[in-house]
């Protein structure tokens, strides 16, 4: 796979703070603890293992994990006093606020205007060069992050990550009817956690079937593949490395290459049809003592 591989560009509009990305694809999900970081970082992964230019950001500011899953700390520096240099790992370039924390344990405790500052930074002021895509590692739930990133930069859409059963789909669910209200496209489901082999080869699918599925219909979007649970995966995030770097050649590695490229089919056919238009901004905050919501087609 090549650059040319992705096709148009997203619309990118005259205010958008990263003109050189041409795709930003959000992993979201709206539920905790189903593994977007997980997925985020090994979809960066697999995206430049096919020889794209990748970038990811981890928008998770309360929460940060990029730095832990790819082994990587210090502080970005500036060379031009003006924009600041990400890190970069395994060949992507990386920003996240835990580079920026003194003390890795340590909280941070902002309120909404704190927390809109720094993703701003982290869009406005990052050198992030020419990509092909930059992929952001979003929080749970439907609130601010997707909000101020959908206001700031036209994005390519948004892959929804979500586990079978039930108490994750509902929530999932939700982050759709979000996605919807704002404008974001969503370009795919993927079910994560959906089966494991046991040592005598049994399947067993432990937080039931069919939710990927079920979201992806609800999403009218492709549900572009099923990640199993394997040990591996935890104990090279735990080191450091993601999977898909760790053993390229395994079943993991297969799933996210495989996800990868029916990603990157689905953003260039898109791309190409000329969806994704960039969303007029209404800054003014509603008239007749009524707000709306700040993004409009």
């Amino acid at each position: 796979m090549t650059e040319d591989a992705v096709g148009a560009s997203r619309a990118i509009s005259p205010e958008d703070p990263i003109a050189g990305v041409k795709h930003i694809v959000l992993v979201m999900s709206g539920k905790g603890g189903v593994g977007k970081s997980t997925t985020a970082t090994n979809l960066a992964m697999a995206l430049h293992r096919r020889g794209l230019r990748v970038g990811l950001l981890d928008a998770d500011i309360y929460g940060p994990s990029i730095p832990t899953m790819f082994g990587i700390a210090g502080r970005p520096i500036s060379t031009d006093g003006k924009s600041i240099e990400p890190l970069e790992r395994f060949g992507i370039k990386l920003m996240s606020i835990g580079f920026l924390l003194d003390d890795p344990k340590s909280a941070i405790i902002w309120r909404g205007p704190m927390l809109h500052g720094a993703l701003q930074q982290f869009l406005n002021d990052v050198h992030w060069g020419k990509l092909d895509f930059l992929v952001l590692d979003l929080p749970p739930g439907t609130g601010d992050v997707a909000l101020t990133i959908s206001q700031r930069a036209t994005v390519s859409g948004a892959v929804v990550v979500t586990t079978p059963q039930q108490v994750a789909t509902d929530d999932v669910f939700k982050a759709i009817s979000m996605c919807k209200k704002v404008n974001i496209q969503v370009l795919g489901v993927i079910e994560n956690m959906s089966w494991f082999i046991d040592t005598a080869g049994v399947k067993h699918e432990l937080f039931g079937s069919g939710g990927g599925q079920a979201v992806a219909d609800f999403a009218d979007a492709p549900l572009l593949g099923q990640v199993p649970i394997d040990q591996a995966v935890r104990e090279w995030g735990d080191k450091g490395t993601p999977i898909v770097q760790a053993v390229p050649d395994g079943v993991l590695a297969n799933a996210f290459t495989s996800i990868a490229d029916k990603l990157v089919e689905v953003v260039s056919e898109r791309a190409s049809a000329g969806e994704g238009v960039a969303p007029v901004i209404d800054r003014s905050g509603g008239t007749g003592g009524k707000r709306r919501l700040p993004v409009t087609k």
